[in-house]
């Protein structure tokens, strides 16, 4: 497995090397001595799974505050996804700086998302899905969200042509968030 560091301090893009023969593959996606050895957290008590029928379709941007603040480790496991994270860690000095990566099933590559970052993603292929593990059970009254068209961050998804969900178009700018708090 190559680990290599984002351009977000604390956020990783994690190789894994298959074995491939006339059976197919096969691939660590993760291993425990080798998150140790980063100081990664390894230890995930939810796993989900999540879908996207139509390419275009955005899911986030989302992430949960202490105390249920928690790591996501993500996997494309069919068609191909725009994986982006958005550190929201106000004392870092990429605060508000975001990182995109294309994710696809035949690549074998995961995302290490680490506490205090909002994630998302973006369907590229028609009926894409994504397993992600997470170090904290999901917790709604701990569970914030940042516009995937937030003016202040600036991301630029790749399909022009964007399906999201009512919580996920509704959701305040950022600048609406901080006069409120």
């Amino acid at each position: 497995m190559d680990v290599v560091e984002t351009p977000l301090a604390g956020a990783y893009l994690i190789s894994a090397k298959p074995f491939e023969d006339t059976r197919g593959a096969f691939s660590r996606l993760f291993c425990r001595t080798t998150f140790q050895r980063y100081q990664l957290t390894d230890t995930f008590p939810q796993q989900n799974l999540s879908t996207c029928v139509l390419k275009g379709t955005i899911r986030g941007l989302h992430y949960q505050v202490p105390p249920a603040s928690e790591v996501k480790l993500l996997h494309c496991i069919r068609g191909a996804v725009y994986d982006v994270i958005v550190d929201m860690r106000e004392d870092s000095p990429t605060y508000l700086g975001w990182h995109g990566t294309t994710l696809s099933a035949d690549d074998f590559s995961s995302v290490y998302i680490p506490e205090g970052f909002a994630h998302g993603y973006q369907a590229l292929e028609d009926d894409s899905a994504v397993i992600y593990h997470a170090s904290a059970e999901y917790s709604p009254e701990h569970e914030r969200c940042v516009r995937f068209d937030d003016p202040t961050v600036g991301i630029v998804w790749p399909v022009a042509d964007i399906i999201a969900s009512d919580k996920d178009r509704s959701a305040p700018l950022l600048k609406q968030q901080r006069k409120t708090t």
